[in-house]
């Protein structure tokens, strides 16, 4: 979950691509001659909010792309045997004999060169393992949920000071101790920067999907079969979509499922509070930027703006008090304008005498121009 971590700093990327998206977008739809809507005005603003959800989504849709190919490209034990996933022993083993008359190095040897005899044992000690894996039903068991991690526990002898995994309940053990840490330390990771003040569009959406894709594992690695969404659901999909695209084992749509947990924890981060911006202003106004959601910049303690708010209407009552108080001494005085004027008179010079002439700063300036008269020649100006 490292990616949590680097979520506040990846918006430099796509608002590089969203101002060149945007250029090129105005140089299609508006013709040579006719004004652009320039920066700072609503228009702008709003076509850059629309673009740049549509830069940062397009984006997204690549990392998950990218997740699968990679996914295809590293391949599994059933592919590499050319067996479908429900093979039998018997065709596991037919297929491996054919493989092997093929693939072996006393056969496939010959004058190849040392580099190429190296492979060719490599490739056939990989097939080996493959067929040795897939007709143990523990470790096969094992592999379609843990992958080819699962073959060194059941190989070694001994896992992180456990004694090697001979049994399903000795791999589902392993398993999950070693899926802990991620989830913990995800977990962890959601919970500080949250604290912090990041990630605060969507918090329970981000807790939500952390925990589907954990219980997903979780149910993946202790049934016996292949989870339901797989068989009946992604699978003929895909088949469907894309005959070359080859059937999804448990193990890996676990890895896919991880990816895109931080494909849409940065979806969160960067499309969620651009939903409902305002640009009316000519800026893109989002909830962090107006304070009223919690963050790094303006962040707003409910508890902080309710004593805002009390102390604001306490001022005003104060205000409303002072001025009835006063309304009720000038009560006497009402429609005569002489003696209206004098108060007014004698209230300015009142202020005049008690506040500013009591300022500190205000009798230190006095002081200094007076000992300035003082030290001046006789007959010099300004002196009397």
């Amino acid at each position: 979950m490292s990616g949590l971590v680097s979520l506040a700093g990846w918006s430099f990327l796509p608002n590089l691509v969203t101002g060149w998206a945007q250029s090129i977008y105005y140089s299609l739809t508006i013709r040579a001659g006719d004004p652009r809507p320039m920066p700072g005005t609503p228009r702008f603003a709003e076509h850059r909010r629309r673009i740049h959800m549509l830069v940062v989504s397009l984006y997204l849709a690549y990392t998950i792309y990218e997740a699968d190919y990679e996914l295809r490209r590293a391949g599994s034990f059933y592919q590499d045997l050319g067996v479908p996933l429900y093979a039998t022993d018997r065709d596991i083993k037919s297929r491996f004999r054919r493989l092997a008359a093929l693939h072996h190095p006393d056969k496939a040897g010959g004058a190849a060169s040392g580099a190429d005899e190296s492979a060719i044992n490599a490739y056939f000690v990989h097939l080996k393992t493959a067929s040795d894996t897939l007709l143990d039903p523990a470790r096969r068991f094992a592999y379609d949920r843990f992958g080819p991690a699962s073959v060194a526990w059941a190989t070694n002898t001994s896992n992180n000071g456990q004694h090697r995994c001979t049994t399903i309940y000795d791999f589902v053990a392993m398993g999950v101790r070693l899926l802990a840490p991620y989830y913990t330390v995800a977990a962890a990771a959601l919970y500080g920067l949250g604290l912090m003040g990041y990630l605060t569009w969507g918090r329970y959406e981000r807790w939500l999907v952390l925990t589907g894709v954990l219980v997903f594992e979780l149910y993946s690695i202790s049934r016996p079969y292949h989870p339901y969404i797989l068989t009946d659901v992604l699978n003929p999909l895909f088949a469907l979509l894309s005959p070359q695209h080859g059937a999804y084992l448990p193990f890996q749509a676990i890895q896919l499922a991880r990816k895109l947990s931080l494909t849409m924890y940065i979806g969160f981060s960067q499309i969620g509070p651009l939903l409902g911006a305002d640009t009316r202003s000519g800026q893109i106004v989002t909830a962090d930027s107006e304070g009223n959601d919690s963050g790094p910049k303006g962040a707003a303690d409910p508890a902080l703006l309710a004593a805002l708010d009390r102390l604001e209407n306490t001022s005003r009552s104060l205000d409303a008090d002072a001025t009835r108080l006063l309304e009720m001494e000038m009560a006497p005085f009402v429609g005569q304008e002489e003696v209206l004027s004098n108060v007014r008179g004698k209230i300015k010079e009142w202020l005049v005498q008690n506040t500013i002439r009591a300022d500190p700063m205000v009798r230190d300036a006095v002081g200094r121009s007076l000992q300035r008269r003082r030290d001046a020649p006789a007959g010099a100006r300004g002196t009397r």
